[in-house]
């Protein structure tokens, strides 16, 4: 029975898998509505998934495109060191896939450094652009390879720990009382989307490899936009957090100075998955300034 049930589950996840061959590389996505191409780029060690709460909403107004990076969730993982140029063609090839040759772009953290890559390389395939928590460079690339240590041993601890591995993380990530609200209840669902369980539950499928986070966190220690920035001629969102302990608003300030036509909201109370923690608000925020 257990066999059978394996087998049953393994056919309905495959037949549900949707792939797109760009770049040469295989990158699961998810495609979900009607209108307007969005593309969003998750963040470092993440998923597409992590999207979801924007998903619902912005799917009810546009073509939303959400996929897995190289070195992530169910897409290709080639074992060598990556480059925001790969990251930026993967995208262009991406939706080269579909046809599209307009999109808004929207990214978070290691997401919004891969957009700023792609708008300079690609400037013609950006309407309009959003960035979150996310930055031009990183002054010290010790604090890079801070982030990745962090992240392997996170990885490792989601084998024995999954709720320590979470909790860790958390501390990092989520504003102290949305954590509080989490723990508290940690049945709720919160935007129709997620609950504390789920959030735990989802981190085990399919998590980075250490030798992935390693190859994402080799895009990261090379990027530096800060020089070009001012190239960037189209209308830009910047969300930042009030509370964001990874990147801190004064990036996205950084950020406001150097682009044009670029505005800065805060999100108060929110840490750096502000996304989903703060949803509504974040959802708002973008759809006004997408469809405005």
């Amino acid at each position: 029975m257990y066999n059978l049930f394996n087998y049953i589950f393994y056919t309905f996840l495959t037949k549900t898998m949707s792939f797109a061959n760009a770049n040469g590389i295989n990158i699961s996505y998810e495609m979900k509505g009607e209108g307007f191409p969005v593309i969003f780029i998750h963040g470092f060690g993440s998923k597409k998934e992590i999207w979801q709460p924007q998903v619902l909403e912005l799917s009810k107004r546009f073509k939303i495109i959400t996929f897995d990076l190289r070195g992530a969730g169910m897409s290709d993982r080639p074992d060598f060191h990556y480059t925001m140029e790969m990251f930026a063609d993967d995208i262009k090839g991406l939706m080269d896939f579909f046809h599209i040759k307009l999109t808004h772009l929207i990214g978070r953290s290691l997401g919004g450094m891969i957009a700023q890559n792609f708008v300079l390389k690609y400037p013609n395939c950006v309407e309009k652009l959003v960035l979150i928590a996310t930055s031009s460079k990183f002054d010290q690339k010790e604090a890079i390879d801070s982030i990745i240590s962090n992240r392997i041993q996170e990885i490792e601890l989601l084998r024995t720990a999954p709720e320590k591995a979470f909790w860790n993380k958390a501390y990092f990530t989520f504003h102290q009382k949305f954590r509080s609200n989490l723990k508290s209840n940690p049945k709720k669902v919160y935007y129709n989307s997620f609950s504390l369980e789920t959030l735990i539950k989802e981190n085990q499928i399919n998590p980075s490899r250490p030798q992935d986070i390693i190859n994402q966190g080799n895009a990261m220690k090379e990027h530096n936009t800060l020089g070009k920035l001012h190239k960037i001629k189209k209308q830009t969102l910047l969300l930042a957090a009030s509370h964001d302990r990874l990147i801190t608003k004064s990036s996205m300030y950084e950020i406001l100075k150097k682009i044009p036509n670029s505005t800065l909201k805060i999100i108060k109370n929110a840490g750096h998955f502000m996304t989903l923690s703060r949803a509504s608000e974040v959802n708002k925020i973008i759809i006004d300034f997408l469809e405005n």
